[in-house]
């Protein structure tokens, strides 16, 4: 059993049990469910630079890597630093996150949000509307391509934007449907943790022009990014990068600056 095997086997434990302590009813009825979302997809292909950046305290691969920080100065910072959005990591046992972060962060900034999360349940995206997500994550490795249609759908019927994780080509050839709006090409080896660049510049040519292309994992300097645009990347999820040092949100700042010289 790999690592995200895990992780699901334990997802669907908590949904299930989150399930039974807060009705659906009560979801809706929260005051950010009624608010109208961010489009991260169009921030993406308005942007030169094309940063989202992330709150991520740790990682199975990484163990710690930030737990001093407050949500509340990484969102300011990030927006300060003018980044096209926010990933906020909301598992508990694996990353140390939590829908309080989402909450916290959106109370903090008008960032498009994403809800970086795994997704095996509809209960999710209306947890994810509640908390005030602009965007949800489905991870192809873990879902059926019926399941990916089902989701996306119904978080287009809720106005949230939908990016799409994939790995590589098998994942990409049953995920590619119009319900979705951004495609993510994960660098990481989900079995092994091995990174390569490699893996976003190889399935480019594959995702088809109408999705905003999205390379996550691995970007650490302005370099690589330098070296994905041509392939037609226009969104670059940096998650360790900005939180393994004090101040994110200056380290953020410096990144882009030195990304549009």
């Amino acid at each position: 059993m790999n690592i995200l095997d895990k992780i699901t086997r334990d997802k669907r434990i908590e949904v299930a049990l989150r399930k039974n302590l807060i009705p659906v009813s009560q979801l809706e009825q929260s005051v950010l469910f009624e608010r109208p979302t961010v489009s991260l997809a169009n921030n993406l292909r308005q942007s030169k630079t094309g940063i989202i950046a992330e709150h991520k305290r740790r990682s199975p691969s990484k163990s710690v890597i930030n737990n001093t920080l407050n949500v509340q100065d990484v969102a300011k910072g990030y927006e300060d630093a003018g980044v096209c959005g926010m990933s906020v990591l909301t598992d508990g046992k694996y990353f140390g996150g939590s829908l309080d972060d989402l909450l916290t962060a959106r109370a903090s900034c008008n960032l498009p949000l994403l809800r970086k999360e795994f997704i095996i349940d509809e209960y999710q995206l209306l947890e994810a509307k509640a908390y005030g997500a602009d965007v949800i994550l489905l991870i192809a490795a873990i879902l059926t391509r019926d399941e990916i249609m089902a989701f996306s759908k119904f978080a287009k019927s809720l106005n949230l934007d939908v990016l799409l994780e994939v790995h590589n080509e098998e994942e990409l050839h049953k995920s590619v449907m119009p319900s979705l709006d951004m495609l993510g090409v994960n660098n990481r080896n989900l079995k092994t943790f091995e990174v390569s660049l490699e893996t976003s510049k190889s399935l480019s040519s594959l995702i088809p022009d109408d999705f905003v292309k999205v390379s996550e994992s691995g970007i650490s300097n302005v370099e690589a990014i330098k070296t994905l645009q041509p392939f037609g990347y226009q969104g670059f999820l940096i998650g360790e990068n900005f939180m393994k040092t004090d101040n994110p949100g200056v380290n953020a700042t410096q990144f882009i600056k030195n990304l549009e010289l």
